[in-house]
């Protein structure tokens, strides 16, 4: 009941015209950041940060709250209609999004996202209310051996799962691990794989490798079937800017499921949402291989409300554990971080006692953005989807060219446009030959990860492999991965199977 009281009175902070009118600002901004491929909620708080420091703590971390999480609802938004993320943490959502999208229904898409969005991001935030002192405990228990054994389990599960052929999932998965791998390497300081190239020392950009290969390569493969494939764009964009309660019923399961994922995720630092939004992506695809008809890859509602929710889950999480434990678990998270320090807070249990104002009112705005966004969004929703009305000349030229804005912003480097050429080039062969993209990004963005974590467990053990599986919660999650594996072994011999049976039937049928 203490939290319950301290909540109320930060909703009598954060309610006041000025401080609603920064969430709205922070939201609106956030959003128009977020659509913008290449882009994101981080470069857009470390962008705006100089610029508050004429304001109270309390307006600007505010502003700041409304800007992460406006930034995820415009990166869902151009990774639906577009297929371009404008983070890594929207990549999940393409897959089955915009294929939602081109199916005509881009609305309702739009709104499962807004919606799922809405749920991850507001129970986690009821969660930090309740349950911050206890972020502490779940952090303290993940060790380098478990961070590695989480990045195998999403390595093998979604090059598995993700594609029909596991030998074309796991290939893309080396091609994901091979770019992660570009640059000095952090320990040795030995160059790798950067063939002499001054400019690849830093390695490749995760920016630059999922607009090349997702909206890029895309445009290649669209502009390469023109001719064959001639469609009608005009009739992509039509239908209800509202989801029907059949679609309701079929979305809100998963929108359950995926900010179960994304929770522990916002404690646990493996580098943001990405992680949480592939697993409950793949969660998904393997629930949906057991219905007497799988909609995955046909544009299926779920494969888009579980990543969303799961997104959004991680990010209220992860604002709690940077309040609660100043540990930042994301980008964005480590940004806020230096701005509490500009304004001389040091976040963590202490912040609680002494600025208890502040947090309380802080707290308050995170549910007031969740709102507020799903006020802006839903009745935009329609209005976004107009982008397909675009003739499509227009349209993939327009991409093409947001999408060299995008990273040369980021970098502003011409060698970075170089580079994104010839990375398109790879994802267009990619989708010309039937190759995943998930285990590529999910390579790219977890490579790091992996190859850190079992230095240190190797280096804190002096060589001895046997840490990687010396802890239960090492132990559940290699069991885990081994029903997964038992269990796509099984749906693969059993679908083999089947084919096999029909075409044996088709034979007889045309002997008879």
């Amino acid at each position: 009941m203490d939290s319950l009281g301290l909540l109320m009175e930060g909703f009598a902070g954060a309610l006041t015209p000025a401080n609603l009118m920064w969430v709205l600002l922070g939201c609106l901004l956030g959003t128009a950041v977020g659509v913008m491929p290449g882009l994101g909620s981080s470069m857009a708080v470390a962008l705006l940060l100089p610029m508050t420091f004429a304001l109270d703590p309390t307006a600007a971390f505010i502003f700041f709250a409304g800007v992460y999480f406006g930034g995820l609802f415009g990166d869902s938004t151009m990774a639906i209609l577009m297929n371009t993320p404008g983070q890594a943490s929207a990549i999940a959502s393409t897959f089955e999004g915009h294929k939602m999208a081109m199916s005509g229904r881009a609305p309702q898409a739009l709104a499962t996202a807004a919606i799922g969005a809405f749920i991850g991001g507001f129970v986690a935030s009821v969660v930090v209310v309740f349950f911050a002192p206890l972020l502490a405990d779940l952090s303290t228990y993940f060790g380098p051996a478990e961070y590695f054994a989480l990045a195998l389990f999403a390595f093998v599960a979604t090059s598995s799962v993700v594609s029909d052929s596991v030998p074309k999932g796991l290939s893309a998965l080396v091609i994901g691990l091979g770019i992660s791998t570009v640059g000095i390497d952090s320990v040795t300081g030995t160059e790798r794989f950067t063939l002499g190239v001054p400019q690849l020392f830093d390695g490749i950009s995760i920016v630059t490798v999922t607009v090349a290969i997702l909206a890029l390569g895309e445009v290649f493969f669209i502009a390469s079937r023109a001719r064959r494939d001639k469609q009608d764009l005009k009739t992509r964009s039509a239908g209800r800017p509202w989801l029907k309660l059949a679609e309701f019923r079929e979305a809100l399961p998963a929108w359950l499921r995926g900010t179960a994922i994304g929770m522990p995720f916002g404690v646990i630092p493996v580098g943001g949402s990405e992680v949480p939004t592939f697993l409950a992506y793949s969660v998904e695809r393997r629930l949906d291989t057991r219905r007497p008809s799988p909609m995955f890859g046909k544009g299926a509602i779920r494969g888009l409300a579980a990543p969303e929710a799961a997104g959004n889950s991680t990010t209220g999480m992860a604002m709690g554990a940077l309040l609660a434990l100043g540990l930042p678990v994301s980008a964005t998270a480590a940004i806020l971080l230096a701005a509490f320090r500009q304004y001389g807070l040091q976040p963590g249990p202490l912040l609680f006692d002494r600025n208890p104002d502040l947090v309380w009112a802080l707290l308050a705005s995170f549910f007031i953005a969740m709102v507020v966004l799903l006020i802006i969004n839903l009745p935009f929703a329609q209005l976004w989807a107009k982008l397909l009305l675009i003739p499509q000349p227009y349209l993939y030229a327009g991409i093409a060219l947001f999408c060299g804005l995008g990273v040369y912003a980021t970098s502003g480097r011409v060698f970075d446009l170089l580079l994104l050429l010839g990375i398109s080039v790879v994802g267009f062969l990619m989708r010309r030959y039937g190759y995943p993209l998930a285990p590529l990004i999910i390579g790219m963005v977890l490579g790091p990860l992996a190859e850190t974590s079992i230095r240190d467990a190797l280096l804190s053990s002096s060589g001895d492999f046997t840490i990687l599986v010396s802890s239960p919660i090492t132990w559940t999650i290699y069991g885990i991965l081994a029903v997964v594996l038992l269990v796509a072994i099984r749906s693969a011999v059993v679908t083999r199977v089947r084919v096999r049976r029909m075409k044996a039937a088709s034979a007889e049928a045309v002997d008879a």
